[in-house]
């Protein structure tokens, strides 16, 4: 069986042969920087939504709506910086100036604490009675900008980043490697979150938040000199031409050459690729877009040197099948949407579990914010299993490698999160019936005699949902999309959480229109208890059980991924 000792003895010695910068000695430094801004980042979002309520007086659906949108924010920016890094800045910088954004948006939001301390206290927990001035809310909503601006910077380019230290993205036989890099990169990350959302949250509850959001402050300053120290060690790739300019180029080109009539016994003359490219002709799939491709005046088209004269009307091969890859992988990435949808109720998940016991010992009790870092726990301890016990142990009992394809992980981890749904509804239904007997139907505020354990295999299921199709589909975008898009691959999951933000705000805003009743609310009402909670969380499920058919669909039609047949290679091998 294969251990941590025989990938360093098979990648690092040849890599760092073939380049004196990169290899696995700047990794630590990388994943220090994303583990302080995780640990930063989700200490604050986590306890934001008692924050809102208790400081600036907003009710649960507005401080709900408000982290919706600075969530969505957070997760569309790192695509901006994908392609800022990718085409023009390059990666490093696009890191550096990511963690300076952080640091100032995490200073502004301290400086809300000391401004809110001479405030009067709000009327009520959930009352919106004592509103802020317009100054004091520009201020927070500054300090939010600078954040998702700044989370953007490193989240855009950290993973593709580390991926060019260890150059080896483009070898086949490295494809265990690269699993186990993105892996563990994977379980950096959530461990910091996990860390975030026990510790900083303990400190913001303990201390007050200006303590605690301060040692958020600390914590980015942390991030910012974990990377810059490896600066003279890193691969620093150069920034090529924007890639969204080339693909639209394409479409142009197809379009201006709709006339055109493609052959099927298409010479390799006929189209126009650069020099020493592997794609010298385009594939069958989605065939229009070739036409954009087709040299039909040499002497008209092309310059003495073999360049197209306008870029617009005549495109390279491997432009027509970057803009084909694209296309392919959206209705996977779409399949993973609703799955973001319900990762995004922590704010409700944050007052559910503060109605509940909490306490561990008489005397110790879980903060409400904290609770759902179990789920970021179950994530850190299945991947830590997954990589070096299970897989390991298949391995040497089938004898040969034995791994869960990057669609198959991608569809488990979509049917554990229709489960964690319907678990979390089935909770909900327990908590409302229980504060109702107990006589705090009007209170929703008051502690009940009904353990949190209740939530427990919600966070379990999502932890596992989370585990399998976060990493599955980052493996997946990462290797089906062209390499000059890495950046944009390892964003693609954010802009698809981005997106799953944004559609849950619609979808609580609907709910909440054609639910309402008078007197009594709506599903989604500020008094939890006399909401509905359990029946939007069905809804919710019975959304992701049609979206895991949906999945099927679009995974049988797109076919076997490129690297499966090289896989199939590579076990012929094993044990050779």
């Amino acid at each position: 069986m294969e251990g941590p000792s025989d990938h360093k003895n098979i990648i690092t010695e040849p890599l760092l042969n073939r380049n004196p910068k990169g290899g696995f000695r700047t990794l630590p430094f990388i994943l220090a920087n994303e583990a302080f801004e995780g640990l930063a980042s989700y200490g604050l979002l986590t306890n934001v939504i008692l924050y809102l309520n208790r400081e600036y007086c907003m009710d649960a659906a507005q401080g709900a709506q408000v982290l919706f949108l600075f969530s969505s924010a957070t997760n569309f920016m790192p695509i901006l910086g994908a392609f800022l890094a990718d085409s023009y800045v390059g990666r490093y910088r696009m890191i550096g100036f990511g963690c300076i954004a952080s640091i100032l948006g995490t200073f502004l939001l301290w400086l809300t604490t000391l401004l809110e301390a001479k405030q009067p206290p709000c009327a009520h927990f959930s009352d919106n009675g004592n509103s802020r001035t317009a100054s004091q809310l520009l201020l927070l909503y500054t300090a939010f900008a600078f954040m998702a601006i700044g989370a953007g910077g490193i989240r855009s380019s950290s993973l593709a980043f580390g991926a060019d230290q260890l150059n080896m993205i483009d070898n086949i036989k490295h494809s265990r490697i690269r699993e186990s890099f993105f892996s563990w990169y994977y379980v950096t990350v959530t461990a910091s979150i996990f860390f975030g959302m026990t510790c900083v949250v303990y400190i913001q509850d303990t201390m007050g938040w200006t303590v605690g959001f301060g040692v958020t402050v600390v914590l980015m300053i942390l991030s910012a000199l974990s990377f810059f120290l490896a600066s003279p060690f890193y691969v620093k790739s150069k920034p090529r031409a924007s890639w969204i300019t080339a693909l639209v180029q394409v479409v142009v080109a197809s379009f201006r050459n709709r006339s055109l009539k493609l052959s099927t016994q298409a010479t390799v003359e006929m189209r126009y690729h650069t020099k020493g490219s592997m794609l010298l002709v385009p594939s069958e799939r989605l065939r229009f877009f070739n036409k954009a491709c087709i040299i039909r005046k040499p002497q008209e088209d092309l310059t003495k040197d073999g360049k197209a004269l306008d870029p617009w009307s005549l495109c390279t091969v491997d432009q027509v099948e970057d803009l084909k890859a694209l296309i392919k992988v959206i209705p996977i990435w779409s399949s993973g949407m609703l799955m973001s949808v319900n990762l995004c109720q922590s704010s409700f998940i944050v007052l559910q579990a503060s109605t509940m016991d909490r306490h561990i010992t008489s005397k110790f009790e879980i903060p409400a914010a904290t609770f759902s870092s179990i789920m970021f726990l179950v994530i850190t301890i299945w991947i830590a299993l997954y990589d070096r016990v299970i897989i390991p142990l298949a391995s040497k009992i089938k004898g040969k490698p034995v791994r869960l394809s990057m669609k198959q992980r991608i569809g488990i981890g979509i049917l554990f999160s229709t489960a964690s749904m319907a678990a979390l509804a089935i909770a909900e239904t327990v908590r409302r019936e229980t504060a109702i007997k107990e006589g705090f139907s009007d209170n929703p505020n008051a502690g009940l005699h009904i353990s949190a354990m209740w939530l427990l295999p919600y966070l379990v299921l999502s932890g596992l949902a989370e585990a399998f199709t976060g990493i599955g589909q980052n493996e997946f975008y990462y290797v089906e999309l062209p390499k000059s898009m890495s950046s944009v691959a390892s964003t693609l999951n954010g802009i698809g959480l981005s997106t799953a933000n944004l559609l849950s705000s619609f979808i609580v805003s609907a709910v909440r229109g054609f639910t309402r009743v008078e007197d009594q609310g709506s599903w989604v009402s500020s008094n939890i208890n006399k909401g509905h909670y359990d029946y939007y969380y069905w809804l919710l499920a019975s959304l992701s059980a049609v979206n895991f058919i949906y999945y099927l669909v679009c995974s049988r039609f797109y076919g076997p991924c490129e690297e499966e047949e090289g896989r199939i290679v590579a076990d012929e091998g094993f044990g050779q």
